[in-house]
């Protein structure tokens, strides 16, 4: 099912993020794949991967944080402090798959754990190209299966993470394990780019660029005869049986058109997925703070997790 919430044009917010955001990121064309894995090693070797709470104030006061160690890879556990969590939520960041979680994850998912009275499960999962999906696949599938044991389990994730997230389903589900909710926005659901008409959506996106996207995908996938697979492109699997599920992307975002192939395939397969497309919103915009779409995207989040 497809519901657009919004009409009109988007707001001077959403514009000034959309020219921003790109600079900030330093969003450019790839130049080689040899360079850019070059760069991109270079680049995890100084990184600090500590968790980022820059965004939450008194973050150590309001939360309590368990780290615990899954196949080699840190994952936090984070709880709002003096709260009975009721359920679990297991979200899978974006960046790619080769950026680390970001600020703006801590911040979503930590206003996720307070309006749903909910502990958020937030692995730190090994970054391409030095690693691939093989690398973490099965664990965080075990580690969503062990959570199931303790209440209702929710699925959630960002650009890459969104995929990681419903390929995690896809697991859950070939095992029997119970799963309530999955969340998607933004998802990089498809890394063959199977879809014609991603080339004319990545044209208007400001941000992400096909060139380095087309890379990372190899990079995650580990060679391109993978890039099919279901914990790949969960887009292609069969979608029978998964949980109630909600989809947001907006149509200046390269990733656009898998999210839509995505909503096809789910008609067809009977899955009961809520697809809401925003006219001219860009990659990722339920995450970003103070702008209107933003709002009306929690809103409609909380809503449907509740």
């Amino acid at each position: 099912m497809r519901l657009p919430l919004l009409s009109g044009s988007p707001s001077l917010g959403h514009e000034f993020l959309a020219t921003v955001l790109p600079r900030l990121r330093k969003a450019s064309e790839l130049d080689t794949i040899e360079n850019e894995r070059a760069r991109l090693e270079n680049w995890h070797a100084r990184l600090d991967r500590t968790l980022p709470t820059s965004m939450v104030p008194l973050f150590e006061r309001r939360f309590s944080v368990v780290t615990e160690q899954l196949d080699g890879f840190p994952s936090y556990t984070i709880t709002p402090r003096g709260m009975e969590p009721t359920r679990t939520i297991l979200y899978a960041h974006g960046g790619g798959f080769v950026a680390p979680i970001d600020p703006f994850h801590v911040r979503y998912v930590t206003r996720l754990a307070l309006a749903l009275k909910a502990r958020i499960v937030l692995p730190d999962y090994p970054l391409a190209p030095e690693y691939t999906w093989k690398s973490s696949y099965d664990a965080l599938v075990a580690q969503a299966a062990r959570w199931s044991a303790y209440g209702p389990l929710d699925l959630a994730g960002d650009s890459a993470g969104g995929g990681i997230a419903l390929a995690i389903a896809l697991g859950l589900r070939d095992e029997s394990v119970a799963l309530d909710r999955l969340l998607l926005i933004a998802p990089w659901v498809d890394l063959t780019t199977s879809t014609p008409e991603t080339l004319d959506y990545s044209a208007s996106d400001p941000w992400l660029k096909l060139s380095k996207l087309t890379a990372y995908a190899e990079f995650w996938a580990g060679s391109a005869a993978d890039l099919g697979m279901p914990q790949v492109s969960p887009a292609l699997a069969s979608l029978e049986g998964l949980p109630p599920a909600l989809m947001f992307c907006g149509t200046r975002d390269t990733l656009y058109p898998g999210c839509a192939l995505l909503a096809r395939r789910a008609a067809e397969a009977d899955w009961d997925l809520t697809f809401v497309e925003q006219p001219d919103l860009i990659h990722v915009y339920p995450l970003m703070p103070f702008i209107p779409e933003a709002r009306h995207a929690w809103k409609t989040t909380v809503e449907f997790l509740r």
